[in-house]
């Protein structure tokens, strides 16, 4: 057992919601201007034409039924289909610290936590808005926290990996108190031309207050028992989006740029990978998966959650033993294990066991086994 507890959590929620249906209308009305645009060479076979989108076929591959977003405007217009974010003066807060800030405040109340007891900072996402200074400085100023503050990306292992860098400060005396923040702003990354993607992601915020077991008063704690991260390259899931983007300009802003995957190999790879590293975990530390009240998992795809539910646990499970929170959120990044456990463990009592696991590009796994303190 470590020495730490996650004491708080907090969850910020964007202001507009986008439904499948209205993502559908959208994609197929850009699929007829695509289509009617290239007639001529779709005619002579020199270009494939686009097929149509649908509500039935997004929710039968994801089990995504909704999504937030912090801008709308653009997302729907076939001409557009991007979020048009008004460029930010360098004095205003980013829109990703004041999700983050939204969130984190959240947070500290849950954990009864002053902002200014707060040692470390850490913002952990998908995409970070810039480069330098860190959005989680900005934050560590807006908020009033004391200590230092840094950005890291593990893409949909974020927020785990920066549980574990939390874990490690606390433990390693840099640090007595820790905010983790998550800020998924992942709509101006989505490419919504694209039919296989075009409905993945959402945006929000989460944040988790982590502590020194002997200073936490929060009744919403939780100890942590065990971690387990691993990497393993892959170009299966990638953005090619960066600062040197700018020196070729006539590849600048080309599809690669924004996400793409090939879904069918990253379930073909992952999957094993996700269940030989639980495997691994739970034998070490000699815990049955049966002894779980709860799976928080990562919020991607329902089939692949399903898939590792099933192989840890058999057939009949219930529906709150792996809550789904993906068909009201979409895929929020690293995010969505997060909203899970910030939404679903109000029932747990003292001595109930949790697993938080992330899993997506990298590829990367982060797993935190939990216990209602």
């Amino acid at each position: 057992m470590k020495n730490v507890v996650i004491s708080g959590s907090g969850l910020f929620i964007p202001p507009y919601s986008v439904s499948n249906q209205e993502l559908v209308e959208s994609y197929n009305s850009y699929v007829d201007l695509h289509n009617q645009l290239n007639s001529a060479q779709i005619d002579k076979q020199e270009v494939e034409p686009l097929a149509y989108s649908s509500s039935e076929f997004i929710e039968k591959a994801s089990g995504i039924k909704n999504r937030y977003v912090m801008v709308k405007e653009g997302i729907l217009d076939p001409n557009i289909m991007m979020p048009l974010i008004a460029d930010q003066a360098s004095e205003e807060v980013s829109m990703q610290a004041s999700m983050g800030i939204a969130a984190a405040k959240d947070a500290l109340v849950q954990a009864q936590v002053n902002a200014e007891d707060i040692d470390l900072v850490i913002v952990a996402c998908a995409y970070t808005q810039r480069a330098y200074p860190a959005i989680a400085i900005e934050i560590q100023q807006a908020l009033g926290t004391k200590g230092f503050a840094y950005d890291m990306l593990v893409a949909c292992s974020s927020a785990t990996f920066a549980i574990v860098n939390a874990i490690n400060a606390i433990e390693g005396g840099s640090a007595n108190r820790v905010l983790v923040i998550n800020p998924e702003l992942t709509s101006p990354q989505s490419n919504f031309k694209d039919r296989d993607s075009h409905f993945i992601f959402g945006d929000v915020a989460t944040a988790l207050v982590l502590e020194r077991r002997e200073l936490a008063q929060s009744e919403h704690a939780f100890n942590i028992l065990s971690t387990r991260c691993v990497t393993q390259y892959s170009n299966n899931i990638r953005s090619n989006f960066g600062f040197v983007n700018r020196c070729d300009p006539e590849k600048a802003n080309t599809a690669d740029k924004l996400f793409h995957q090939q879904g069918r190999k990253v379930f073909k790879e992952l999957l094993p990978m996700i269940y030989q590293h639980l495997d691994e975990q739970f034998n070490d530390e000699q815990i049955k998966p049966q002894e779980f009240k709860r799976l928080w998992l990562h919020q991607a795809n329902i089939n692949m959650n399903m898939f590792v539910v099933k192989k840890l646990l058999g057939d009949d499970v219930d529906a709150l033993t792996a809550p789904v929170v993906l068909d009201e959120f979409a895929n929020t990044a690293s995010a969505g294990s997060i909203i899970a456990f910030h939404q679903f463990n109000h029932d747990f009592k003292t001595g109930d066991l949790g697993l938080l696991c992330s899993f997506g590009a990298g590829y990367s796994i982060g797993s935190i086994v939990l216990e209602k303190c």
